[in-house]
């Protein structure tokens, strides 16, 4: 391994901390009381508070003038100067604490924990003034120097930012350290997904967990990732989705359940695809697919407020409302509304001319209804930013949901589809066993024309059902897409600590 100047320098200093009895990770307990936030938010010279604080952070600045220094430290709710004296903090003879510790042997990117009390400046920043100083860890490779300043109106100007997205996703935690916005990200990310169980809890519905290893994959149109169990001398599938195990709970008497789940597809990646994503899925009992937009509707809605205070947010260029109620298309309706051709009559020939005629290429492989979503998806997704229902969808592309109840040939089916992608998909799920086995067969066939993302026949679920399944609404949220739209983010990477990215090459 091929090491810096700079870390060849920390290494060295990490031996002297040892020669001189400091331990540069140390084990004890460092209890802290404040944050830099709570301080700069909350501290008032008039009532003299915050006069006995311990906090511990990163050291991400140091300015020594002699007996004394002014620092900054990050914490993880920002940045805060302290004042080191040097005989505040090494009060008896020895002053190696400052004079070689402090002055020598810290870096910036070393965990520090302080104890002392907050005054002013004499140009009014809240500081705290260090009495005892202990290195918590020693920091052996150099953080990105990012360069900051703020102008004459408080405008923070950032110069040579850490923001390679390359550098940025494969060292998450470097990026959250010299680039702290990034954060605010992952927290709306985890308060939408708050918001959503919180809701989904108040109306009774039971969070359960479901099988990641699957002896067979199922509940979506997908390639899975496969692997080997050595006990059991088995091939198992990780999930593509969790649909089928929380239908077989509905099936055991649970009126409502729900799964945050991660979930696994062996597809290509782009900005809005990675092979590790998480997703929400919901089934109840006695309920349609009406029923299950409206409810779509009330809860993103709620995401909305609970992250921005207001149902509008702004995405891109564009400025999106979830209020309710929300457009609503059938997919025909959509295809015809944006391309002027009504395809519902076709059959699978005219369906390939008509794509051909948009200058759709089409897999010769693959079936009616996915020539219909390939028109859908070339013509019409990108088209539709506001948030809008896509309803009542092609049989053949739907073998999980319920014969539609008086359109001859569609499914109870709907898309939301916000900023040109697909956030959610739901059904009337079907639960008419023998129409579920003639669905699944239907699959099969499609697989050996050569469709790699045709279903699998579960004899399993099919004796599940054939036990009953009572009329059943069932929804899929992408957590991760709807993360991209209400932190406003380009990229599916920028909403994952850690998106799956390609070897690293150190060549």
């Amino acid at each position: 391994m091929q090491l810096s100047e700079q870390e060849l320098r920390r290494r060295h200093e990490r031996e002297e901390l040892q020669k001189m009895g400091i331990n540069p990770y140390p084990s004890e307990l460092f209890e802290v009381n404040a944050t830099a936030k709570d301080i700069k938010e909350k501290y008032n010279p008039e009532e003299n508070n915050f006069q006995e604080v311990t906090l511990a952070g990163r050291l991400m600045s140091r300015r020594v003038m002699g007996k004394a220094s002014f620092a900054e430290l990050m914490d993880s709710s920002g940045r805060i100067q302290i004042y080191v004296s040097r005989d505040d903090i090494a009060p008896g003879e020895n002053k190696d604490l400052y004079n070689t510790v402090f002055k020598k042997m810290l870096d910036i990117g070393d965990f520090i924990g302080i104890k002392g009390y907050v005054f002013k400046t004499q140009v009014g920043e809240t500081s705290v003034h260090v009495t005892e100083l202990t290195l918590l860890a020693k920091s052996l490779k150099p953080l990105p120097i990012v360069k900051r300043e703020v102008d004459e109106n408080g405008v923070e100007h950032v110069y040579d930012a850490f923001s390679d997205p390359e550098l940025r996703y494969r060292q998450r935690y470097v990026d959250l350290v010299v680039n702290p916005h990034v954060k605010e990200a992952f927290i709306k990310r985890t308060k939408l997904v708050n918001t959503m169980r919180e809701y989904l809890n108040e109306r009774g519905y039971l969070e359960v967990e479901t099988p990641i290893l699957q002896p067979l994959y199922g509940g979506a149109a997908a390639r899975p990732f496969k692997t080997h169990h050595n006990t059991l001398d088995m091939t198992l599938y990780l999930r593509i989705a969790n649909e089928l195990y929380l239908k077989r709970l509905i099936v055991g008497g649970f009126d409502g359940v729900y799964e945050f789940s991660k979930d696994f597809r062996n597809e290509g990646m782009s900005r809005f695809h990675n092979p590790e994503f998480t997703q929400v899925e919901l089934y109840v009992a006695y309920k349609d697919y009406y029923w299950m937009m409206d409810l779509v509707e009330e809860m993103v809605e709620k995401v909305a407020l609970a992250l921005h205070g207001t149902t509008e947010v702004q995405v891109g260029e564009n400025i999106i409302n979830f209020a309710r109620p929300w457009k609503r298309f059938t997919m025909f309706e959509a295809i015809e509304h944006f391309t002027k051709i009504d395809i519902s009559e076709m059959d699978e020939p005219q369906l390939r001319e008509t794509a051909a005629s948009l200058g759709i290429k089409l897999d010769p492989n693959i079936g009616k209804g996915k020539i219909i979503d390939e028109i859908f998806g070339e013509k019409c997704e990108a088209q539709l930013i506001q948030p809008t229902f896509i309803t009542d969808y092609p049989v053949e592309m739907s073998p999980l949901a319920k014969k539609h109840r008086s359109k001859e040939g569609l499914v109870e089916r709907f898309e939301a589809i916000c900023n040109g992608k697909e956030i959610c998909n739901a059904f009337s799920e079907l639960n008419d066993p023998i129409d579920q086995r003639a669905r699944f067969e239907e699959q099969l066939e499609l697989g050996k024309r050569g469709d790699t993302e045709a279903m699998v026949l579960d004899e399993d679920f099919l004796r599940a059902l054939e036990y009953g399944m009572p009329p059943t609404a069932g929804l899929g949220i992408g957590i991760d897409r709807l993360s991209m739209i209400m932190t406003n983010s380009h990229s599916i990477q920028d909403v994952l600590f850690f998106p799956q990215m390609k070897p690293e090459n150190n060549s």
